[in-house]
């Protein structure tokens, strides 16, 4: 157990107890980042759940526009699940990042200066609410600059390194939406591509029909004929379909992505108004520093 850690009291918050991914037995991703093999195992398992509750459902015309059409709507569906997976891991784990926010680790007395000597007090206020800063993205922040305040004693570089840090942690946050990005372009593709197939399989068959003896003359022609089209109909039909699925797929994802990232965004600017508030305005420059 780190030095810092009290003996006596555990942790307001642990990464190791609060963290879903952690709670549910897989090595929890880094701040909000989420490990891509659970993501994965529970975007199948939402998959197969609602295939399987629509598979009684199947008289329907819903329910079979999920089974009558290719393998198509079966990939869609679990890109769309997988990434729905990805979002909701993210926004248990942004709740949890949150909670850093309503604890004060740098002590209130008005007179408190922050400076080289006194870092460990801010140290052991933070080892008294989580039991790892490294994987908590405000103490993580705050760790990182203080450990050079300790380290190097220059109070004037405290406030470059917490900025600096703010861009590395939103460069990281932006790249853990590379996997839903993809699946929002590979969806509505998926879609194009069962359209191409459905009016291939379409105009396949009008053309068989159409060479027909006697397709074009008489009566009985033209009957047969309209007895076939009904056939054509389907390859129109998956042309259709399965590009409404995709899109609507895309636009729900993408819908839910900006309510995510936007939350993010909104938490890494609180992060920045507590480090100035509670780090950075605590700070007074040492005296060989006002003379540089």
């Amino acid at each position: 157990m780190d030095a810092y850690t009290s003996q006596n009291q555990p942790p307001l918050l642990s990464f190791a107890r609060d963290d879903i991914e952690q709670r549910l037995l897989f090595n929890g991703g880094r701040f909000t980042q989420v490990n891509t093999l659970l993501s994965f195992v529970l975007g199948t398992t939402l998959a197969a759940a609602f295939l399987l509750s629509l598979f009684p459902l199947r008289g329907f015309a819903f329910a079979e526009m999920f089974f009558i059409h290719g393998s198509i709507p079966y990939t869609i569906v679990f890109f769309t699940a997988w990434a729905l997976a990805i979002l909701l891991l993210k926004y248990c784990k942004l709740r949890l990042q949150r909670q850093c926010l309503l604890h004060h680790v740098v002590p209130e007395d008005v007179d408190f200066v922050l400076n080289p000597a006194n870092v460990d007090v801010v140290f052991n206020h933070i080892y008294r609410v989580v039991d790892d800063p490294r994987r908590f993205l405000l103490f993580n922040r705050i760790f990182v600059a203080l450990g050079n305040l300790r380290n190097l004693g220059r109070v004037s570089d405290v406030d470059e390194i917490l900025r600096t840090q703010a861009d590395v942690d939103e460069a990281a946050i932006d790249n853990s939406y590379t996997l839903i990005a993809s699946f929002i372009w590979a969806i509505p593709v998926l879609g194009f591509i069962g359209t191409v197939l459905g009016l291939s399989q379409a105009i396949g068959k009008f053309g068989a029909v159409l060479q027909q003896p006697g397709a074009g003359s008489g009566g009985s022609g033209l009957d047969s004929i309209k007895d076939q089209l009904y056939e054509v109909t389907g390859g129109l039909s998956m042309a259709f379909v399965t590009t409404l699925q995709a899109l609507v797929a895309a636009l729900a994802i993408q819908l839910l992505l900006t309510f995510i990232k936007k939350a993010e965004l909104e938490f890494l600017d609180q992060c920045s108004r507590y480090c100035t508030e509670n780090i950075v305005n605590r700070l007074r420059l040492l005296p060989f520093e006002r003379e540089n």
